[in-house]
């Protein structure tokens, strides 16, 4: 994965391109870390040759697995990176088109990229913080 920073100043955008066969979620917070980034959204299209997306079971309070086991268009990947436990978290949700015009859809656990998945991060000047709500078996942005 390749990136740019689009511009400077508080707010700052950057464009991510990633390479065939690179692993999104691995790949987005190394990304995070390197440019030490502590509140963003993102957004992005491309294609996958295999994903794991999951279904949030409140009954449990695990994610049900949804493996995509063949090629798939990224339709939509939306979502956003915070800190939870001094580190960077990124919380997506993606939508996959298979061949034929359906869709899967779910929280984003893992993906390969093929060909291409572009995405633009908009970092923001300030730090959101995760913190881990047993009650509902996850992490939520805790504004105070």
């Amino acid at each position: 994965m390749k990136y740019l920073r689009l511009g400077s100043g508080q707010g700052q955008t950057f464009v991510l391109v990633f390479d065939t066969g690179d692993e999104v979620v691995s790949e987005i917070k190394r990304f995070a870390q390197a440019e030490e980034v502590r509140a963003a959204r993102l957004t992005g299209v491309g294609g996958f040759s295999q994903a794991e997306l999951g279904y949030f079971r409140r009954d449990v309070l695990s994610y049900e697995s949804i493996p995509v086991t063949e090629q798939v268009e990224l339709l939509s990947l939306i979502g956003n990176i915070t800190v939870k436990d001094s580190e960077p978290l990124l919380h997506a949700h993606a939508i996959v088109g298979h061949r034929g015009g359906g869709t899967s859809g779910g929280h984003l656990i893992a993906a390969t990229v093929w060909p291409t998945l572009e995405l633009f991060v908009d970092v923001y000047p300030t730090e959101l913080l995760k913190r881990q709500r047993r009650e509902l078996g996850i992490a939520t942005i805790d504004l105070g």
